[in-house]
């Protein structure tokens, strides 16, 4: 152990906090002397977490008894990222390969989102610029193999698409909603 003043006195501050939270027996001969080996010091952690044992200290913990889940025969040494991806539900992860992939799957779903056409063209026109930038990288990961858009094409299926659901609308009898009482 080196004798750093500053490392004596978070060690200091630790012990002390761990007594005052009733973690740390008070000072007895149990404890390892500061120039200890590194096989004491096991000793001790491990004397200390079996009294902590019997005292009860690990019982009723949450998830007590119950196997981890998603525990694979396969060795993933990302498995708590995927975790994380899962219970966060996030998106727009991963190489551009995968990512652009579903962006153009769910492209017609995006478009219809905006209202004007001006809007959709720059979407377009930013997706095809993310795959031609995507198709440029020399990094690893999956080949890019998703095509570009034509622009104008797009335009012109969102316009139809648009058009459809207005008169869809339009031929929908509107259903009146009254406020006071169930039937006059």
């Amino acid at each position: 152990m080196s004798d750093d003043p500053r490392q004596a006195a978070e060690r200091y501050r630790l012990d002390r906090a761990l007594r005052d939270d009733g973690l740390l027996e008070p000072a007895s001969d149990e404890r390892p002397a500061r120039g200890s080996t590194a096989a004491e010091r096991v000793a001790f952690v491990e004397t200390a977490i079996q009294q902590a044992i019997r005292r009860g200290e690990f019982d009723d913990l949450p998830g007590a008894g119950k196997p981890l889940p998603d525990l694979g025969a396969a060795h993933d040494p990302d498995w708590w990222i995927r975790r994380k991806i899962e219970t966060e539900q996030l998106t727009g992860l991963g190489p551009p390969a995968l990512t652009l992939r579903v962006e153009h799957a769910e492209m017609a779903q995006r478009l219809d989102a905006l209202t004007r056409e001006p809007e959709v063209r720059e979407a377009v026109e930013d997706f095809n610029r993310r795959v031609v930038e995507a198709r440029r990288q020399l990094q690893g990961g999956p080949p890019v193999v998703t095509p570009t858009v034509d622009v104008e094409a797009e335009v012109r299926a969102w316009g139809e698409r648009r058009r459809a659901r207005e008169a869809a609308v339009a031929v929908a009898p509107a259903r009146r909603r009254r406020w006071f009482g169930r039937g006059r």
